[in-house]
């Protein structure tokens, strides 16, 4: 293979790992030449970069090689005048050169500012976020991000990164999970290298940790991590941090990293109202509509699920995500029945244990009417609306099946039951008294 066709299978390569990956990661090497034994020999900065690339893209390399020179069927890495074998990557010297090249970890192109969807819960978190992606100096540092599992904290980090390396290229940025901090760390003691690791994360102009929480327990990594934490703040670097709680709450965090991380702005990402959640789907479902733009979906849908899946922003979106695929695959619109069919083992373990009899008092209470005629046999309008209102709710709110919602409303059948729910659906669209008891009702049930 010659260094043309090297240079020609550089689109194919950009476009399988995406833009920021090979800038960072492909575009720095340099093929070098084909030996008789079929290794395909190439040129990197550092021992760690030849590493890295050798662990996390050599198998797209290799195919993508054996396609145009079908005799290679292995790769090197040569530093300098030195081949390094990744499989068994030589210690550097003690004193090395300053890497040409950031390992930043690979960043995900979906996590942008633009596909972030603000909120009540996030909107102090995404205004910091904002601030720091601008580059210039901030009068917060660390900024310290931190909430439970799918609630945007890494959409976050990583919007902040793809903000820097677009508006500020002049700018070093590295971001990396902490276990990957930690990993390194680990390399770079057992291959002798600290001078290297030490250069590395010193040099940064952005230093972005994801899980911090992942290094609390480890007193040697602790140790280098606030060395590192404190060289950059000296020289007024900027570092953004994430974790699932506040610094006080980590277990086994030393008290000097714990004061350190507390000593900029602390922001917590709230779990997602019903608001945020509904904000988040009908996002997601423009995306969608470009890769499904023949698929209905019922009025309601996206309601019912910012209602029932309301602890993790993650599973919510998976949860659509799989829906329409469902619905694509077998050829049906979205419709409720589909919904439940399909995302009935999300929904069980989502549902928020609100029981019949909850619903029915609460109803009750709302249009001042004794229980006894919300679930009695009388059919006037004072009681009947207000039933068909509970059966509603009590559809949208549990995972109870329309016979068993029927039996507790005095034992009526579920055509009654699905009569209700459907006679309150075309309600809640024209008649706003009606949509806001509904809302009300609910927010006391959730509450």
């Amino acid at each position: 293979m010659t260094k043309e066709q090297w240079g020609a299978m550089q689109d194919q390569l950009s476009s399988s790992v995406g833009e920021n990956n090979y800038k960072t990661w492909i575009a720095p090497i340099d093929f070098d030449r084909i030996e008789a034994d079929g290794v395909a020999v190439f040129s990197v900065p550092t021992n760690f970069f030849g590493t890295y690339v050798s662990q996390h893209y050599g198998d797209l390399l290799l195919a993508k090689l054996s396609l145009v020179a079908p005799e290679v069927s292995r790769l090197k890495f040569r530093l300098a005048n030195t081949d390094t074998q990744q499989a068994q990557p030589r210690p550097a010297p003690a004193q090395s050169a300053q890497p040409d090249v950031l390992p930043s970890a690979p960043l995900d192109a979906r996590f942008t500012f633009d596909r972030f969807v603000v909120g009540k819960p996030n909107e102090l978190a995404h205004a910091a976020a904002k601030r720091v992606a601008e580059g210039g100096l901030v009068t917060f540092n660390p900024l310290f991000l931190y909430g439970g599992v799918g609630l945007g904290k890494t959409h976050l980090m990583h919007a902040i990164a793809h903000d820097l390396k677009t508006n500020r290229p002049d700018l070093n940025v590295l971001y990396l999970s902490a276990e990957q901090f930690m990993y390194r760390f680990v390399q770079a003691l057992r291959e002798r290298r600290m001078m290297d690791f030490k250069e590395l994360f010193r040099s940064v102009d952005v230093l972005m940790v994801d899980d911090v929480q992942f290094i609390a327990g480890k007193d040697s990594t602790q140790e280098e991590f606030f060395h590192t934490f404190n060289a950059l703040v000296d020289q007024n670097k900027q570092i953004i941090i994430s974790a699932d709680r506040a610094p006080d709450e980590i277990k086994d965090l030393e008290n000097r990293i714990r004061s350190r991380l507390q000593s900029g702005l602390v922001v917590d990402l709230h779990p997602t109202d019903y608001e945020l959640r509904l904000g988040i789907l009908q996002s997601k479902v423009l995306t969608y509509r470009e890769q499904y733009p023949s698929l209905q979906i019922d009025d309601g849908i996206l309601e019912f699920l910012a209602h029932r899946i309301s602890t993790n922003v993650r599973v919510l979106e998976g949860a659509l995500t799989r829906l329409f695929a469902f619905a694509s695959l077998v050829g049906q619109p979205i419709t409720m029945e589909l919904t439940q069919d399909c995302l009935a083992d999300v929904l069980r373990a989502s549902d928020r244990k609100i029981s019949i009899e909850e619903i029915q008092r609460k109803v009750a209470e709302h249009y001042h009417i004794r229980l006894s005629d919300l679930i009695g046999p009388k059919r006037v309008r004072n009681f009947a609306r207000p039933r068909q209102v509970a059966m509603y709710l009590c559809k949208q709110l549990t995972a109870r099946s329309l016979p068993e919602i029927g039996r507790r409303f005095g034992g009526r059948d579920h055509t009654t039951v699905m009569h209700g729910v459907k006679r309150i659906e075309e309600l809640r669209i024209k008649d706003s008294q009606i949509a806001d008891d509904i809302e009300l009702l609910r927010r006391a049930l959730e509450a």
